[in-house]
């Protein structure tokens, strides 16, 4: 129960940092950075109804077509989210009307909702959940076009940056396309690159050494796999073991301090599902 308690709170805190996101720095600088809300406040300048109003009539708009043409896919969080965020907007609409930008700088009002918006997104992977929108249009094109999920979701995005240019000047056209392209790269950042670890692949005479170090020092895991080198038709122990970024460059100076010519591969591992337990 509290960790379900802490989930819907964790969700409820990601949608939020992503409404103010939104709210702050986009809308104030009207660059279309591809999402809903973006896609609202274009559609804003025809129809005039609030951006968080339109937000949510595109959320469930959207949602209705993605249950018709892809099926049940779309979770409760996402359902829960896609109308918790309009009406965030609703809420920050009536405490700050007319809000104006921050920094008085389209640029760097970019910059601030792309570092904000991938650091809620981020909270919102972490527990299964988004807020719809582009997600929804994404596995739309994956199903009917055959479409990756992450190409679908850019060229989403990068339509709705495109639209701008209904209504708003070419250079916000261009912020709105580079912000679309940018904001994903943080988004990535914020989702896998903050949990990156090594994955190392050893190969010494010194095992016993190296492995004692690994599971009573740093207390990480470790698996020994028996190869065959090619040259001498020799059998090795190989150890594997995953490790966090400081926990790498110990064993690292521990490996280079018993075995100078130890063979040591190198791989990034972005996320990892596994036991609290060496096997």
């Amino acid at each position: 129960m509290k960790n379900r308690i802490r989930e819907f709170a964790a969700i409820c805190f990601g949608t939020l940092v992503v409404a103010c996101a939104i709210y702050f720095f986009m809308l104030p600088s009207q660059v279309s950075i591809g999402s809903a809300p973006a896609l609202a406040m274009i559609i804003s300048n025809f129809i005039p109804l609030p951006v968080s109003a339109l937000t949510l009539f595109l959320n469930v708009f959207l949602l209705i077509v993605g249950f018709l043409l892809v099926g049940p896919e779309f979770g409760a969080k996402t359902v829960f989210c896609a109308i918790l965020m309009p009406g965030y907007m609703a809420v920050l609409e009536q405490l700050f009307p007319n809000f104006q930008s921050i920094t008085g700088d389209p640029i760097l009002d970019v910059l601030c909702y792309t570092l904000i918006v991938g650091m809620g997104v981020s909270v919102l992977f972490s527990h299964n959940a988004s807020s719809g929108g582009m997600d929804i249009v994404a596995k739309i094109m994956n199903k009917y076009l055959h479409m990756e999920i992450g190409r679908a979701m850019s060229l989403a995005g990068m339509l709705v940056a495109l639209a701008s240019a209904l209504c708003y000047d070419s250079k916000t056209v261009v912020l709105s396309v580079l912000g679309t392209y940018f904001g994903g790269i943080v988004v990535d950042h914020f989702i896998f690159g903050m949990n990156i670890k090594r994955r190392v692949c050893i190969i010494s005479p010194k095992v016993d050494d190296i492995v004692h170090y690994i599971l009573y020092d740093l207390r990480c895991g470790a698996s020994l796999n028996q190869t065959i080198g090619a040259y001498e038709n020799t059998v090795h122990k190989e150890i594997i073991t995953i490790v966090d970024k400081q926990k790498y460059r110990a064993l690292m100076d521990y490996v280079r301090k018993v075995d100078p010519q130890a063979f040591i591969a190198v791989y990034s591992v972005s996320d990892m599902r596994c036991k609290p337990k060496a096997y």
